[in-house]
């Protein structure tokens, strides 16, 4: 990218955001710490380094900042699969946590770095952005890239992890339903993607489903609403990206062969648009089917989402009642499930364990008692005992709700195949005999997996490997391979701020 492009994107950013800043949510407003240069200083590299951070983690003032990060000692990596990147990823033990780090140019940094702060304030899923680092230099005064710095989603894996173990047939499908849910509250929030793939997403299991977790947010912008027209943009490049994705696992043999890569892709459009009109459309009742109203709102419910208002209006004779939600806000069951026992888990695991909880209250006859009484008796007379018998070794790769869902639904088959009800513990000890290994990816799987991350580098980082070698067996590597060619990691990304003030681009 030229300074010129690179000036006449910041230029358009500021103008987006002024004209957002009349209309944004005042919680995404208030996300901003991190301030574009003026023109004057836009093209200049900090002269020392700065940590902007949103943790006081003291530890990260003592990381290596001044090497590569594809250089970084093997002691300070956490062996965790990455996903697919352009960039150099690194997982980084920083004193009880675990941050992934990526290297990228600055403005692209502070960028991501601010936009992921936003998202979150809205409370969407996303990353949790830790700090942006600038101002880096190697042992010679040369400048290295900026950092981004985000919290490991714990429990979550990238696409190709999943697919790396020993899977159901229709895991696929369920990926694209847990991306279809993602891109659907994005959407919501006034979120334009740019680059939906699976690759920029992390999976955690939800039950017997996934959910999905927007990881990369280089390409993204923020507006108060979207135009149908941005809407179907991204619709159209996740259907293209996914379809490519899943071409490539079945050239790796990861995927099942009764898989049809084109028809999954539609099923993301498919599941998109059935969703987003279930939440966005509008309904016409007459004056004495006012009870239809409640069935709209129970619908959403079962799909996930609290309805915080509804619109109403009768038409111009008075004859009909419209009737359209206006705000939606996914986690009906999570936080219920929060309230009464404060476990915060997913919206599938939160049903899972709702739907026990009213199983433990109805057998113990306490159906006049308080909930928050009785949940309190569950939790301490079912969940916990059974979360408590996870193996150790397990304890990284399972989440608790998860483990827990998996223990009932085995209770159940066991109990269908004997014919009379089984107790939780040997539901627990089957499952961990039989079951619970397929968590884990032995080093092979791992090894694999991370060696094709690094292949889709573009970064120009196969020096910086180089490097690391070198540096292990004579010392620092010499100034020109300690130079980085940033021309090789300008990317673009497609039109950085995308005015949607702009028909004739966003034309539906």
């Amino acid at each position: 990218m030229t300074k010129a492009n690179t000036s006449a994107l910041r230029t358009v950013g500021r103008q987006v955001d002024q004209i957002n800043a009349t209309q944004m949510d005042p919680r995404a407003l208030k996300a901003t710490s991190v301030q574009a240069p003026s023109d004057s200083a836009s093209d200049r590299e900090p002269e020392a380094l700065k940590i902007t951070a949103a943790s006081s983690n003291p530890k990260m003032f003592t990381l290596p900042w001044e090497k590569p990060l594809a250089t970084w000692p093997q002691e300070l990596l956490a062996n965790l699969p990455r996903g697919i990147s352009r960039h150099v990823v690194r997982f980084v033990h920083v004193g009880s946590e675990v941050y992934a780090m990526k290297e990228i140019t600055q403005q692209v940094a502070e960028h991501e770095y601010e936009l992921l702060r936003k998202l979150q304030k809205l409370n969407l899923p996303t990353v949790q952005p830790i700090a942006v680092v600038t101002g880096r230099h190697d042992s010679q005064g040369q400048p290295l890239e900026a950092m981004l710095v985000t919290k490991h989603l714990k429990f979550s894996l990238p696409y190709r992890a999943l697919f790396a173990r020993n899977l159901r047939p229709d895991t696929a499908e369920r990926l694209i339903d847990a991306l279809a849910v993602l891109l659907v509250r994005l959407h919501l929030g006034g979120f334009y993607w740019g680059d939906v793939s699976l690759s920029n997403v992390l999976f955690l299991r939800d039950a017997d489903s996934f959910a999905a977790f927007l990881v990369d947010a280089e390409t993204g912008a923020l507006y108060p609403t979207l135009t149908d027209g941005q809407r179907e943009y991204d619709i159209d490049l996740a259907r293209t990206n996914i379809i490519g994705e899943l071409m490539d696992l079945n050239s790796g043999n990861l995927l099942s062969s009764d898989v049809d890569e084109v028809s999954v892709g539609n099923r993301l459009v498919e599941r998109y648009h059935s969703l987003w009109s279930a939440l966005t459309d509008e309904e016409s009742f007459s004056p004495d089917e006012m009870w239809k109203i409640e069935k709209r709102v129970n619908k959403l419910n079962d799909l996930g989402f609290d309805v915080d208002e509804l619109e109403m209006n009768t038409d111009e004779d008075s004859k009909r009642v419209l009737v359209r939600p206006r705000v939606v806000d996914a986690g009906y069951a999570s936080r219920k499930l929060l309230r009464l026992t404060g476990l915060d888990v997913q919206e599938n695991q939160a049903r899972r364990l709702l739907n026990d909880l009213d199983v433990y209250r109805t057998s113990t006859w306490r159906q006049g008692e308080d909930l928050e009484i009785v949940a309190t008796d569950w939790m301490r007379e079912v969940f916990e005992p059974t979360v408590r018998m996870i193996p150790p070794e397990y304890r990284s790769q399972i989440e608790p709700a998860q483990f827990f869902h998996e223990v009932l639904t085995r209770r159940w088959l066991l109990a269908e195949k004997a014919g009379h009800d089984v107790p939780m513990g040997e539901a627990v000890r089957s499952y961990i005999d039989e079951s619970l290994p397929d968590y884990k990816l032995d080093a092979d799987q791992m090894k694999t997996i991370n060696d094709e991350a690094d292949s889709a580098v573009v970064d120009d980082d196969q020096r910086w490997n180089k490097a690391a070698a070198d540096d292990e067996t004579q010392g620092a590597g010499s100034e020109a391979d300690s130079r980085r060619d940033d021309s090789a990691d300008s990317d673009d990304v497609d039109d950085l701020y995308r005015d949607d003030q702009d028909d004739s681009v966003w034309a539906s």
